[in-house]
């Protein structure tokens, strides 16, 4: 599938659009560990570039990890996506659901805990914004916890600083490494 993007084996494909106006950055994690989960990745990121508020900056290589916090077999295929935007987060994390729900993702009305699915799209930054609310809360809580984010978000934004570790995404994932080593995570690259 072409995405209509340039694509390189030794770094992060890039958009070739002109920036908004008084646009903000975000980062996006894109996950997925059911059905065709490379494939579903590639359609997140084509269905953005459907939203005229949306221009998408980069996305990263995906990388294979094991599930973690969850007793499943199924391995994820993560990424990341760097956007400009003049949508306000929370309208972001709308669009976000509308395109996790088109991927056939459901969400309980209950949390349950972590579960198998087709996509999951979460709102990590977006600018040095810092909210918490019943809906969104950002940056996300548990990103610099989890290999499977840091890794692809270094590769497109490793010197965003995080707004509350007051630390380059690039220098958490670092952090990460020298502390834990139990997550497995495999960079491999999008199909030509």
């Amino acid at each position: 599938m072409s995405l209509g993007l340039p694509t390189s084996k030794v770094g992060p494909a890039k958009a070739c659009r002109e920036s908004l106006n008084s646009s903000h950055k975000a980062c996006i994690a894109l996950g997925s560990n059911l059905g065709e989960s490379t494939q579903i990745l590639q359609s997140a990121w084509a269905q953005l570039l459907e939203y005229p508020a949306i221009v998408p900056v980069a996305l990263s290589s995906p990388y294979r990890s094991e599930p973690v916090g969850m007793d499943r077999t199924h391995w994820f295929v993560n990424a990341a996506a760097l956007v400009r935007t003049t949508l306000t987060p929370l309208v972001l994390l709308q669009v976000l659901q509308s395109i996790e729900a088109r991927h056939g993702r459901v969400r309980p009305l209950q949390r349950t805990g972590c579960q198998d699915r087709t996509l999951d799209l979460d709102l990590l930054l977006y600018d040095d914004f810092v909210i918490y609310s019943d809906a969104l809360i950002i940056p996300h809580p548990r990103m610099h916890q989890r290999l499977f984010v840091l890794e692809p978000l270094a590769e497109i934004a490793g010197d965003w600083i995080h707004p509350l570790q007051g630390k380059p995404v690039g220098e958490l994932l670092l952090d990460y490494l020298k502390k834990e080593n139990n997550q497995q995570v495999e960079r491999f690259f999008w199909p030509e």
